[in-house]
């Protein structure tokens, strides 16, 4: 998958926590590598889970690899200083403009400014990226004053998104949802054909409680969880352990059923009609996004000569 959005122009990215092993990441890299001579990165995700994978040695493993650019989230400030020290370059998500100027000082290189409507962990303050976006364009600066660059996460899903994204001062895109559903993605059609039937309104958030709130696909799972979060007495989050377990949400990319488990999916479900290559997309999405900007700036007529 990674290879095949690096060979339409893209950047791939391999998620390090969807191999079973560091081992087996490694040879994940090195088949990406038989597949494209492009450019492509690898994500680490470090949150608090039920039972925490071996995140050093994951780390190690894009080092020792000569992984160039990292895409990181959450709690990996003791690894940043590695992946420098390994001159990778650095693509840090965040939430808020808080956390994203904590990640500016903590040395990463630029940011994916991941707004409220993304999948998975939304973090804990609902701010979608039309607020979100213009807010780091305004506060992301470096010491010398200038703009931190950042790129635009969550929600988008076409040429208009990125449009949009650029006029709030983002220099791209980052899509995750979107390349689910395309042709090279390795996962279950029945789940691909799911997602392309689904509409905006067809996810859930679950683990608010515990201050660890992630966006799913609706289900009658997650519609389960969801209920003993909001009516459970105790407040215990074992109650519902078992309902949004990864290794149940991994086997429905498996066997092509979408109420097997929970699994993530963003809110820009709503915007999806299709299952293209990955090519296909990329494509599209320059050209819807180049005849927005030219329809905008079509809609724009010099009157100076009139004030003159």
């Amino acid at each position: 998958m990674a290879a095949a959005v690096s060979n339409a122009g893209g950047l791939g990215i391999l998620t390090s926590l969807t191999q079973p092993s560091p081992d087996d990441l490694r040879k994940e890299i090195r088949r990406c590598r038989s597949m494209t001579d492009k450019p492509f990165g690898v994500n680490l995700t470090v949150l608090p889970t039920i039972s925490p994978p071996p995140y050093g040695d994951y780390a190690q493993v894009i080092i020792d690899e000569g992984i160039k650019i990292v895409e990181t989230a959450g709690l990996v400030k003791d690894y940043v200083p590695k992946f420098k020290e390994a001159g990778c370059v650095i693509l840090h998500k965040c939430t808020t403009i808080r956390h994203s100027l904590s990640a500016v000082k903590m040395g990463v290189d630029f940011l994916s400014i991941d707004g409220f409507e993304c999948a998975g962990h939304v973090g804990e303050h609902d701010i979608p990226n039309f607020v979100l976006l213009n807010r780091a364009q305004e506060q992301l600066r470096k010491p010398d004053g200038s703009i931190v660059p950042f790129i635009a996460s969550g929600g988008m899903a076409n040429g208009r998104s990125l449009a949009a994204a650029l006029s709030l001062g983002a220099c791209g895109i980052n899509m995750g949802t979107r390349f689910m559903c395309t042709v090279e993605a390795p996962i279950h059609h029945n789940i691909k054909e799911s997602m392309v039937k689904a509409t905006e309104d067809d996810t859930e958030l679950l683990m608010r409680r515990w201050t660890n709130t992630a966006r799913f696909y609706k289900n009658p799972v997650t519609q389960a969880a969801g209920k003993i979060e909001r009516e459970s007495k105790t407040g215990k989050f074992e109650e519902i352990q078992d309902y949004v377990s990864g290794k149940r949400g991994r086997q429905v990319f498996l066997n092509g059923d979408p109420d097997y488990g929970v699994w993530t999916a963003g809110i820009c479900m709503g915007l999806i009609h299709d299952i293209p290559t990955c090519d296909e997309l990329l494509k599209r999405i320059e050209m819807e996004a180049k005849d927005a900007v030219q329809q905008q700036a079509s809609q724009w007529k010099d009157d100076s000569r009139a004030r003159l």
